[in-house]
Protein backbone atom coordinates (compact mmCIF):
# COMPACT_ATOMS: atom_id res chain seq x y z
CA UNK A 1 0.00 0.00 0.00
CA UNK A 2 1.16 3.73 -0.46
CA UNK A 3 1.03 6.19 2.42
CA UNK A 4 -2.62 7.64 1.77
CA UNK A 5 -3.79 3.93 2.05
CA UNK A 6 -1.89 3.68 5.08
CA UNK A 7 -3.21 6.93 6.41
CA UNK A 8 -6.92 5.91 6.09
CA UNK A 9 -5.73 2.44 7.39
CA UNK A 10 -4.34 4.37 10.35
CA UNK A 11 -7.05 6.84 10.91
CA UNK A 12 -9.74 3.98 10.87
CA UNK A 13 -7.80 2.25 13.44
CA UNK A 14 -7.75 5.19 15.06
CA UNK A 15 -11.38 7.04 15.10
CA UNK A 16 -13.39 3.87 14.39
CA UNK A 17 -11.80 0.81 16.89
CA UNK A 18 -10.65 3.89 19.28
CA UNK A 19 -7.13 2.36 18.67
CA UNK A 20 -4.08 3.72 20.63
CA UNK A 21 -1.21 0.97 20.55
CA UNK A 22 -0.81 -0.35 16.88
CA UNK A 23 1.85 -3.32 16.65
CA UNK A 24 4.48 -2.94 13.70
CA UNK A 25 5.92 -6.11 12.28
CA UNK A 26 7.90 -6.27 9.26
CA UNK A 27 7.38 -10.03 8.22
CA UNK A 28 10.32 -12.13 6.42
CA UNK A 29 9.13 -11.79 2.78
CA UNK A 30 12.23 -11.43 0.24
CA UNK A 31 10.49 -8.72 -1.36
CA UNK A 32 7.92 -6.01 0.28
CA UNK A 33 4.49 -5.03 -1.78
CA UNK A 34 4.57 -1.25 -1.77
CA UNK A 35 6.91 1.13 -0.51
CA UNK A 36 7.67 0.22 3.23
CA UNK A 37 10.08 -2.71 3.74
CA UNK A 38 10.68 -2.20 7.04
CA UNK A 39 8.89 -1.22 10.02
CA UNK A 40 11.29 1.86 10.08
CA UNK A 41 10.17 3.21 6.85
CA UNK A 42 6.85 3.34 8.73
CA UNK A 43 8.09 5.01 11.40
CA UNK A 44 9.69 7.62 9.57
CA UNK A 45 6.47 8.77 8.07
CA UNK A 46 5.14 10.13 11.17
CA UNK A 47 1.78 8.56 10.47
CA UNK A 48 1.11 7.48 14.13
CA UNK A 49 1.49 10.74 15.93
CA UNK A 50 -0.43 11.96 13.04
CA UNK A 51 -3.29 9.68 13.76
CA UNK A 52 -3.25 10.35 17.50
CA UNK A 53 -1.15 7.20 18.28
CA UNK A 54 0.09 7.24 22.47
CA UNK A 55 2.40 4.24 22.13
CA UNK A 56 3.66 1.54 19.23
CA UNK A 57 4.75 -2.22 20.12
CA UNK A 58 7.42 -3.75 17.90
CA UNK A 59 8.93 -6.95 17.18
CA UNK A 60 11.69 -8.38 19.44
CA UNK A 61 14.13 -11.62 19.26
CA UNK A 62 15.67 -13.42 21.79
CA UNK A 63 16.83 -15.75 19.54
CA UNK A 64 17.75 -14.32 16.95
CA UNK A 65 15.84 -15.14 13.00
CA UNK A 66 16.47 -17.74 11.17
CA UNK A 67 16.40 -15.73 7.78
CA UNK A 68 18.62 -12.56 8.91
CA UNK A 69 21.76 -12.07 10.31
CA UNK A 70 22.00 -10.94 14.19
CA UNK A 71 23.74 -8.36 14.22
CA UNK A 72 21.06 -6.98 11.98
CA UNK A 73 18.19 -7.90 13.78
CA UNK A 74 19.89 -5.70 17.22
CA UNK A 75 20.80 -2.79 14.61
CA UNK A 76 17.11 -2.76 13.46
CA UNK A 77 16.05 -3.44 16.96
CA UNK A 78 17.79 -0.12 18.38
CA UNK A 79 16.61 2.05 15.06
CA UNK A 80 13.09 1.30 15.18
CA UNK A 81 13.07 2.34 19.48
CA UNK A 82 15.15 5.18 18.86
CA UNK A 83 13.04 6.23 15.82
CA UNK A 84 9.87 5.75 17.88
CA UNK A 85 10.90 7.48 20.90
CA UNK A 86 11.58 10.37 19.30
CA UNK A 87 8.46 10.92 17.80
CA UNK A 88 6.99 10.81 21.77
CA UNK A 89 5.62 7.32 21.28
CA UNK A 90 5.67 4.57 24.26
CA UNK A 91 7.68 1.39 22.56
CA UNK A 92 6.95 -1.88 23.57
CA UNK A 93 9.16 -4.34 22.25
CA UNK A 94 6.78 -8.31 21.98
CA UNK A 95 9.05 -10.56 21.12
CA UNK A 96 8.77 -14.24 19.31
CA UNK A 97 7.41 -16.35 21.35
CA UNK A 98 10.20 -18.90 23.06
CA UNK A 99 10.03 -22.07 25.62
CA UNK A 100 13.55 -21.20 28.25
CA UNK A 101 13.32 -17.87 29.90
CA UNK A 102 17.81 -17.89 29.44
CA UNK A 103 17.30 -16.54 25.90
CA UNK A 104 14.82 -13.71 27.09
CA UNK A 105 16.79 -12.75 30.22
CA UNK A 106 19.83 -12.28 28.27
CA UNK A 107 18.55 -10.36 25.81
CA UNK A 108 16.81 -8.12 28.55
CA UNK A 109 20.05 -7.71 30.03
CA UNK A 110 21.96 -6.32 26.92
CA UNK A 111 18.72 -4.13 26.35
CA UNK A 112 18.62 -2.62 29.75
CA UNK A 113 22.77 -1.96 29.87
CA UNK A 114 22.50 -0.35 26.47
CA UNK A 115 19.73 1.93 27.95
CA UNK A 116 16.89 0.80 25.25
CA UNK A 117 14.05 2.69 26.68
CA UNK A 118 11.09 0.16 25.87
CA UNK A 119 9.20 -2.22 27.74
CA UNK A 120 9.74 -5.89 27.32
CA UNK A 121 6.65 -8.08 26.96
CA UNK A 122 7.36 -11.65 26.59
CA UNK A 123 5.76 -14.08 24.10
CA UNK A 124 4.68 -17.38 25.16
CA UNK A 125 2.62 -20.36 23.94
CA UNK A 126 -0.78 -20.95 25.83
CA UNK A 127 -1.50 -25.07 26.07
CA UNK A 128 -1.51 -26.88 23.30
CA UNK A 129 -0.54 -30.00 22.11
CA UNK A 130 3.38 -30.82 21.81
CA UNK A 131 2.71 -31.87 18.18
CA UNK A 132 0.65 -28.37 17.85
CA UNK A 133 3.94 -26.38 19.32
CA UNK A 134 6.13 -28.40 17.17
CA UNK A 135 4.67 -27.01 14.15
CA UNK A 136 4.57 -23.58 14.86
CA UNK A 137 8.06 -23.54 16.33
CA UNK A 138 9.38 -25.13 13.16
CA UNK A 139 7.16 -22.66 10.51
CA UNK A 140 8.12 -19.47 12.54
CA UNK A 141 11.71 -20.06 13.20
CA UNK A 142 12.34 -20.44 16.67
CA UNK A 143 15.39 -21.28 18.34
CA UNK A 144 17.05 -23.41 20.61
CA UNK A 145 14.80 -23.27 23.16
CA UNK A 146 12.58 -25.34 21.79
CA UNK A 147 14.39 -27.87 22.77
CA UNK A 148 12.00 -27.34 26.23
CA UNK A 149 9.50 -29.32 24.60
CA UNK A 150 11.37 -32.28 24.53
CA UNK A 151 14.63 -34.01 22.24
CA UNK A 152 12.53 -34.74 19.43
CA UNK A 153 9.56 -36.77 20.65
CA UNK A 154 9.81 -40.12 18.87
CA UNK A 155 6.37 -41.33 20.01
CA UNK A 156 2.82 -40.83 19.50
CA UNK A 157 2.07 -40.60 23.15
CA UNK A 158 4.70 -37.83 23.79
CA UNK A 159 3.58 -35.80 20.66
CA UNK A 160 0.03 -35.80 21.62
CA UNK A 161 0.87 -34.58 24.85
CA UNK A 162 0.38 -31.75 26.17
CA UNK A 163 2.93 -28.31 27.07
CA UNK A 164 1.80 -25.25 29.18
CA UNK A 165 3.69 -22.53 30.21
CA UNK A 166 3.44 -22.82 33.84
CA UNK A 167 7.35 -23.74 34.29
CA UNK A 168 8.48 -21.09 31.38
CA UNK A 169 6.09 -18.33 33.89
CA UNK A 170 7.82 -19.46 37.09
CA UNK A 171 11.06 -18.89 35.21
CA UNK A 172 10.25 -15.34 34.06
CA UNK A 173 8.57 -14.28 37.47
CA UNK A 174 12.27 -15.49 38.93
CA UNK A 175 13.52 -13.14 36.55
CA UNK A 176 11.25 -10.34 37.36
CA UNK A 177 12.32 -10.95 40.76
CA UNK A 178 15.82 -10.82 40.49
CA UNK A 179 15.39 -8.01 38.03
CA UNK A 180 12.51 -5.37 38.86
CA UNK A 181 12.78 -4.27 34.93
CA UNK A 182 13.60 -7.23 33.75
CA UNK A 183 10.14 -7.89 31.72
CA UNK A 184 6.76 -5.76 31.62
CA UNK A 185 4.65 -8.21 30.85
CA UNK A 186 3.77 -11.19 28.66
CA UNK A 187 2.35 -11.77 25.58
CA UNK A 188 -0.06 -15.20 25.00
CA UNK A 189 0.03 -17.09 21.72
CA UNK A 190 -2.87 -19.44 21.72
CA UNK A 191 -2.00 -22.02 19.56
CA UNK A 192 -3.89 -24.28 21.49
CA UNK A 193 -7.01 -22.21 20.57
CA UNK A 194 -7.97 -19.25 22.40
CA UNK A 195 -11.07 -20.36 24.17
CA UNK A 196 -8.59 -22.64 25.98
CA UNK A 197 -6.04 -19.82 26.50
CA UNK A 198 -8.48 -17.68 28.21
CA UNK A 199 -9.65 -20.62 30.33
CA UNK A 200 -6.10 -20.59 31.72
CA UNK A 201 -5.72 -17.50 32.08
CA UNK A 202 -9.21 -17.40 34.01
CA UNK A 203 -7.68 -20.20 36.30
CA UNK A 204 -4.66 -18.95 37.28
CA UNK A 205 -6.55 -15.44 37.82
CA UNK A 206 -8.69 -17.37 39.99
CA UNK A 207 -6.17 -18.96 41.80
CA UNK A 208 -7.09 -22.55 40.60
CA UNK A 209 -3.25 -23.96 41.28
CA UNK A 210 -0.68 -25.98 42.67
CA UNK A 211 3.07 -24.81 43.42
CA UNK A 212 5.16 -27.88 43.40
CA UNK A 213 8.56 -28.51 45.26
CA UNK A 214 10.40 -27.02 42.63
CA UNK A 215 8.92 -23.60 42.27
CA UNK A 216 7.00 -24.22 39.47
CA UNK A 217 2.98 -24.74 39.44
CA UNK A 218 -0.09 -26.47 38.01
CA UNK A 219 -2.96 -25.48 36.42
CA UNK A 220 -6.31 -26.67 36.79
CA UNK A 221 -8.87 -25.72 34.57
Amino acid sequence: PDEATMDHFLASLADQAQAADVLLIAGDYPQATGPYSTVSDILKTGLLNRRGFKSVSLAGHPEGHTKVDLAVIRQAQRDKVRLAVSQGLEVSLVTQFFFESAPFARWASELRQEGVPAHLVGGIAGPASIATLFKFAMRCGVGPSVRALGAKPSTVFKLLGDHGPEKLVAELAQLQAQQANAISGLHLFCFGGFLRTCKWLHAVAQGHLQVDVHGGFKVST
